[in-house]
């Protein structure tokens, strides 16, 4: 199966455009800037490069020439909304082995990368195949965990705090609101962890009763207490040698803090029941959705026990704050949803894409998975419509009203010259304002003859 890398910053499209390649049997990699691009390329073998030829950080022939320098007998194709004939002459000029405008005819997508390939494979034969030898030197680095990655500032923030803690042995506090992903933060921390190889045990402290917590940390003997019909072992035990996650941490009885505390100060429980210790090596990752600081003010939590646990602290971002994640995310989980429903959808209308981005999410990506992966299952054509998203997108909608949002679904071109007058004629904030890409504005501005 070819391997195919697309380069392209709106990440709608491109989404779009590998679930269209993927459809017709190519396997995909995607890259939305110049610098993920370099690095995909040293990491994995393709056997063709799909790169817009408007990058945030790049332009797409200085691109494509790098490309063209160090992997010669890699075919390179450029994409672009700005057809002129002399961009496209300068393009072949420079190695492109094809040149396609916007918007695509898919036919002719497949037809221009079928042909490029074929060519490639034919220069290949005649050269007794030492390139194809050399291509496939290089090998694909597999990523084992469920993290996804944003291209937002704070997600960028959050990869590089995972990053740079989880080589650490160091307590880590996740601090964040219900549904944006604190555990698997959390498992990405572990799975990037000298533990890795080890268990990861988490705990939700909510669902804890208070009488029982020792045993479920600890352990108990067979008759410890009415009910102990057997021996168990408690989590500290079962994560030993690796990490040990507990969520919303906050939910603890005073009781309890002060039982955990003690043994992350000495690295020994003692199940109930039992006289004897047991030597614990673990990492202690915790997470909370409300302020503990405020909990230590009130007396509501053990200020010692913060200090134990808060060694390093991670904010997970709301989906608020993350807006230019949002259809990453989508992307994401209707990948999932197809997987676990045996469906192949392919995407997300228009329409849509446009409700998504003015819905609020107050359940963050809990909710946005949800709705989803029930979106998948009602649809039946290629696309998610609207008239298979939950009700409360449209009783939201009605109740904002307007509020100084925007949106492209509708009057798309009074909201862009508003946009632009409220940002004094700045296209990249009106872009932020309108939460579409710069690209996307500037073929908006061409097409209404917008100044």
């Amino acid at each position: 199966m070819p391997k195919i890398l697309v380069i392209e910053d709106d990440i709608s499209f491109c989404k779009l455009l590998e679930k269209f390649l993927i459809k017709n049997s190519y396997e995909v990699s995607v890259a939305f800037s110049a610098l993920e691009a370099r690095a995909a390329v040293k990491n994995e073998s393709f056997d063709l490069i799909l790169t817009d030829l408007r990058l945030p950080d790049s332009d797409g022939i200085v691109l494509m020439t790098e490309f063209k320098n160090a992997y010669p007998e890699i075919p390179v194709i450029l994409m672009t909304g700005y057809s002129d004939v002399n961009t496209a002459v300068k393009a072949i000029k420079n190695g492109a082995s094809d040149y396609i405008s916007k918007p695509f005819n898919p036919d002719e997508v497949l037809l221009v990368i079928t042909n490029a390939l074929q060519v490639t494979k034919i220069e290949e034969e005649e050269n007794d195949a030492p390139v194809k030898q050399k291509k496939t030197v290089k090998k694909s680095v597999a990523v084992e965990n469920e993290f996804v990655r944003g291209i937002s500032v704070a997600s960028k923030k959050l990869l590089d705090h995972i990053q740079l803690v989880s080589p650490t042995d160091m307590s880590v506090l996740i601090i964040g609101e219900s549904g944006t992903g604190k555990e698997i933060i959390a498992k990405s921390i572990h799975q990037q962890s000298q533990r890795k190889n080890n268990n990861f045990i988490a705990v939700d402290c909510g669902a804890i009763p208070k009488e029982l917590a020792a045993s479920e940390f600890f352990g108990h003997l067979k008759g410890s207490f009415t009910g102990a019909i057997s021996d168990k072992m408690g989590y500290f035990e079962a994560a030993n040698g690796g990490t040990l996650f507990l969520d919303e941490i906050g939910n603890l009885s005073y009781e309890n803090q002060i039982q955990l505390l003690r043994a992350l100060q000495e690295r020994k429980i003692k199940p109930v029941g039992s006289n004897k210790e047991i030597n614990v090596d673990i990492r202690i990752i915790t997470a909370t959705n409300e302020d503990l600081r405020e909990a230590v003010k009130n007396g509501d939590f053990r200020e010692d026990l913060y200090h134990r646990i808060n060694e390093f602290s991670i904010q997970s971002p709301s989906l608020k704050d993350r807006d230019e994640d949002l259809m990453v995310f989508a992307d994401y989980f209707l990948e999932k949803a197809n997987q676990q429903l045996n469906k192949n959808v392919i995407g997300f209308s228009p329409e849509v894409v446009s409700i998504f981005q003015n819905y609020n999410w107050p359940g963050n990506l809990r909710e946005l998975q949800n709705c989803v992966k029930r979106a998948t299952l009602l649809t039946q054509g290629d696309f998610i419509e609207s008239d298979v998203l939950p009700i409360e997108f449209f009783q939201s909608q009605k109740q904002q009203g307007f509020s100084g949002s925007f949106s492209l679904s509708e009057n798309e071109k009074e909201a862009i010259i508003q946009a632009l007058h409220r940002t004094q004629n700045n296209k990249s904030e009106a872009a932020k304002l309108l939460k579409i890409t710069r690209k996307t504005l500037y073929n908006k501005l061409k097409q209404y003859n917008i100044d």
